[in-house]
């Protein structure tokens, strides 16, 4: 039972959620819906009203995902259903709006999907998230990860590089997942997650930034945390180089290839060194911030929406 009972209630949930926009559903031009869920909801729209299909996926494409994490011991993996329901909805697509190019590139092994992407990073909310005020960096310097942390994310990979530069604490911000946190190590703080909110205060008091995940379509906290900011060091299947919109916005990302503990590692003791060097960066007008709002999401959305007319 065990086994069976997260089996049972993943098809529950489908069947459930897709049989309550069904019964809702009125005429539309387009049906813009989640992959791998609404995929009888899709195909419904399809069929009755000639909708066009956008479908969302916020992660690489499910083949490629799944051998990420098969290639790593004890990570969480999607299960056999989900692949399917994926595969499906991509064939049964019009366009598959994804958020970042690591995601696009994930595509590419399957020619017909690859022509329907519309490439689109995500946004945040930039009066949840203000411009922090400008202050010295901390002793030790301090890293800050939102999110789950687990596998998926690279944890095992950011406590390890954190053991090996000197000179850096890491505050954890948020649930426990597949990896257990450090413990006994006074470089390592676990807080318990935090309401959307209340993130803001915990991005001011840190200096750097960090995400190290082997697969991650787009991590949403690092347009918070650029928004309010923060320097990012991120790998690049993350989305963070797709917040590179401005000079002064690029200035603050530094990228490292997922999955390498050396380059993960020397990217904190770089960013350690710059700070407490006082190395300025490029000021944060808002017009560089504002290319990180919904606001300018929807507009990209927006004019591609147009182009179907």
């Amino acid at each position: 039972m065990p086994h069976l009972l997260p089996r049972m209630w993943e098809r529950m949930l489908y069947a459930s959620l897709n049989r309550a926009v069904m019964m809702r559903l009125r005429p539309c031009d387009v049906f813009i819906c989640m992959s791998g869920i609404y995929l009888e909801a899709a195909r419904f729209a399809k069929e009755r009203y000639g909708a066009a299909i956008w479908l969302h996926r916020g992660s690489r494409h499910i083949l490629s995902q799944d051998e990420i994490l098969a290639a790593v011991p004890g990570a969480e993996r999607p299960s056999p259903l989900a692949v399917r329901r994926e595969l499906e909805g991509y064939g049964l697509a019009d366009r598959i709006v994804i958020p970042s190019r690591h995601v696009a590139d994930s595509f590419r092994r399957d020619g017909s999907t690859s022509a329907k992407l519309f490439h689109n990073p995500y946004g945040v909310d930039l009066a949840m998230f203000p411009l922090c005020v400008k202050k010295a960096a901390t002793d030790p310097v301090s890293l800050l990860f939102v999110g789950l942390w687990c596998l998926r994310k690279g944890c095992d990979l950011l406590a390890e590089a954190v053991r090996k530069v000197p000179g850096v604490r890491l505050t954890h911000l948020g649930g426990v997942g597949d990896l257990n946190f450090p413990t006994g190590d006074d470089r390592f703080l676990h807080l318990d997650p935090a309401p959307q909110p209340g993130l803001a205060r915990f991005y001011s008091a840190a200096d750097v930034f960090v995400l190290a995940s082997r697969e991650d379509g787009f991590g949403n906290v690092l347009a918070q945390a650029l928004a309010s900011g923060l320097p990012l060091l991120c790998t690049d299947r993350t989305g963070g180089p797709d917040l590179a919109h401005t000079p002064a916005l690029a200035s603050r990302i530094t990228v490292v290839p997922a999955g390498d503990l050396d380059a993960l590692a020397c990217g904190i003791a770089g960013w350690r060194a710059r700070l407490r060097a006082g190395d300025d960066l490029l000021p944060l007008e808002a017009a560089d911030r504002e290319t990180l709002s919904w606001h300018a999401y929807a507009r990209r959305y927006g004019d591609e929406l147009q182009s179907l007319d």
